[in-house]
């Protein structure tokens, strides 16, 4: 595969997808940032400035820095959007993309993936999360900290196209230094990262609390494992292959492993008072998969409750 020649297009230049952005710009001729107003201006002028901790300090230049409708047709298309925004990406996008194009949502939640092929209808959808600590500034440069950053790729019960579709992927991740990991069960990796999210960013919510806080707090502390718990309870309860053991990785990285002084996206969000944010994706999908299914979590559902009293104020 000759990436060089290939048309690569980022759409959400925040903190995963000015990370992703900026690493692919780096590495390749033909890239497209979606962007607009002051963001997409700042680009055109400096670049898309990276201030990595794990790959140091980097400035971009992509090819072409353009709103969504003047994208046109791409190769790979990485949607590294806010969930409440895939609908109107997907509605945007849908004649640009063809049989062959391949789109790679990096985005929170369990289901973007499934949302895109329902919404667009063609090319390969290759699901994904990613484990990172990235945000957006003032200045619209990107900082991303601590020394990891790496994607998860695949596409369960894949077909001999979509392994191939999968592997160009990985090749696009290797060229730009863009750490992967090729998962046969997808869906196990993304649940995985969805429990997590469920307690680390619906708590940090909560209480506005670093994740130091909240584990020096005995009783957050248990909080925060009981919804793990919960939220894991109704990826088995759908058929997910979560073991106890993925279950308890999850827990010593809060105990243990997580930066003191960590917090959230939906913390950030709620801090800044923010119209839209994706409390549905981290809190409300769950509740609602829970009842539809049966499953007992009062604790997701007390707290989800809270949440959206807060954000009623708004």
């Amino acid at each position: 595969m000759n990436t060089e020649k290939k048309k690569i297009a980022v759409i959400g230049i925040g903190g995963v997808g000015g990370y992703i952005a900026g690493l692919l710009a780096k590495a390749y001729p033909h890239v497209t940032m979606v962007a607009r107003g002051a963001r997409a201006e700042s680009i055109r002028k400096k670049g898309l400035v990276l201030h990595s901790d794990y790959k140091g300090e980097i400035v971009a230049k992509p090819e072409r820095v353009v709103p969504i409708q003047d994208m046109g047709q791409q190769d790979y298309i990485f949607i590294c959007v806010k969930n409440y925004s895939l609908a109107e990406v997907c509605e945007s996008i849908r004649d640009m993309v063809t049989d062959d194009t391949v789109i790679i949502p990096v985005m929170n939640g369990v289901d973007p993936g499934e949302n895109i092929r329902r919404l667009v209808g063609k090319g390969t959808v290759v699901d994904s999360l990613i484990y990172t600590v990235a945000f957006a500034n003032e200045d619209f440069s990107i900082s991303q900290q601590d020394t990891f950053t790496w994607l998860c790729i695949g596409i369960k019960d894949a077909d001999e196209r979509q392994q191939k579709k999968v592997a160009e992927v990985a090749g696009i991740l290797k060229g730009a230094d863009i750490d992967y990991k090729d998962q046969g069960d997808i869906e196990v990796e993304i649940w995985r990262k969805y429990i997590l999210n469920c307690a680390f960013n619906v708590m940090t919510a909560f209480y506005d609390n670093t994740i130091g806080e909240l584990r020096r707090d005995p009783v957050k502390a248990q909080q925060y494992e009981k919804l793990v718990w919960e939220a894991a309870s109704v990826g088995q309860a759908k058929g997910v292959a979560l073991t106890d053991e993925h279950i308890n990785e999850v827990i010593h990285k809060f105990r243990y492993v997580h930066a003191d002084n960590a917090t959230s996206s939906l913390q950030r969000d709620f801090r800044i008072r923010r119209k839209q944010t994706e409390l549905e994706t981290f809190s409300g999908y769950i509740v609602k998969e829970a009842k539809r299914l049966g499953v007992s979590i009062p604790l997701s559902e007390k707290i989800y409750q809270g949440l959206m009293e807060i954000a009623e104020k708004f």
